[in-house]
Order: C-alpha cells, then sequence, then structure tokens
C-alpha cells in the first residue's frame, strides 16, 4: 500500500462516509469501517458503537501486514481479500486504492456472496475518491513555490542556529 500521507478535508470524508453508508445499506452490513495502513480509522457506517473501533482498527491492519508477509513467503504479491468466519459474525478485510482497508463486519442477515458483490462496487467508488484526493493533495504541493520565506531552510541550518 501507499506510504504517503493524506490530508482529507470535510467534504472528501463525507464522500467516504456516504459511500460507506451506502455499502452497508446494499450489503445489508453490521457495520463498515475504513482504515488507513497504519491503524487508523478514516471513516465508519453502521453499528460502529458496538465495537472497539480503535483496536479493531489497529488490528485489522496488523492482520493484513501479517498477509502480506505469508502472501510474499509464498511468492504472492499480496492478497488483496481475507475472510474471517464466525459462529454469528463475520469480518471481510479488503484493500481500496493501494492505500486504505475496508472492514465489513455482517452476520447471517447477509452473505459473503453478497457482500464480495457490493464491496467490488464500493471499492470503485472509493478508489476514484481517494484518486481525486491525490490529484489535491498533488496541486497543492505544486502551489507551495519558493515564495514560503522558508523554503530553502535546510536541517543542517536549523541545526547550526541551535548549536551557535
Amino acid at each position: 500500500m501507499s506510504s504517503t500521507f493524506l490530508e482529507v478535508y470535510e467534504e472528501e470524508f463525507e464522500r467516504l462516509a456516504e459511500a460507506l453508508r451506502r455499502l452497508r445499506y446494499a450489503s445489508n452490513a453490521e457495520a463498515i469501517f475504513l482504515i488507513d495502513k497504519n491503524g487508523q480509522q478514516i471513516a465508519a457506517a453502521g453499528d460502529v458503537e458496538n465495537f472497539d473501533s480503535t483496536s479493531l482498527a489497529s488490528l485489522t491492519a496488523g492482520n493484513v501486514a501479517a498477509t502480506d508477509g505469508l502472501a510474499k513467503l509464498i511468492g504472492e504479491r499480496e492478497f488483496s481479500v481475507l475472510f474471517h468466519e464466525g459462529e454469528r459474525d463475520h469480518i471481510h478485510i479488503s484493500l481500496v486504492a493501494e492505500r486504505a482497508i475496508l472492514l465489513v463486519i455482517f452476520n447471517e442477515r447477509s452473505s459473503l456472496g453478497l457482500v464480495r458483490l457490493r464491496v467490488r462496487r464500493a471499492s470503485e467508488e472509493l478508489e476514484q475518491i481517494f484518486r481525486e484526493i491525490s490529484e489535491r493533495s498533488a496541486a497543492e504541493a505544486d502551489e507551495q513555490s519558493p515564495a514560503s520565506p522558508f523554503w530553502e531552510i535546510t536541517d543542517e541550518d536549523i541545526d547550526s542556529l541551535f548549536n551557535e
């Protein structure tokens, strides 16, 4: 997954959250979380208050990282979809736009086939939103020109300032 930091503004956050709400409804899921690769929750939808979302996000990111290691051990680039089946609840995990993790928690009211179908469709929308976020971030980075009074200051300059 990409390691670049993206700043998500309110409008983009709302678009991500709305996409998750639609996915939850379409897949009849209990809860859906969008998580960054560092284990931080980006957005969520559904009955999220029933879960420790902080622990869930960090453990999901760890699960994906461990699975990436397993994939590489057997010669695969990655496993883009993970599924965990429980007695009552099930978890579907997928990578989105090479920078986020989509976690869908569902039970007997839905099915793995329905979740997979709806996640595939929602992933396209989420990828488009992330593409737009990346493009905006790149455009903003281009706007930061040498006109800034700090553009030329280096780490060495800062070190020498405090060593005097």
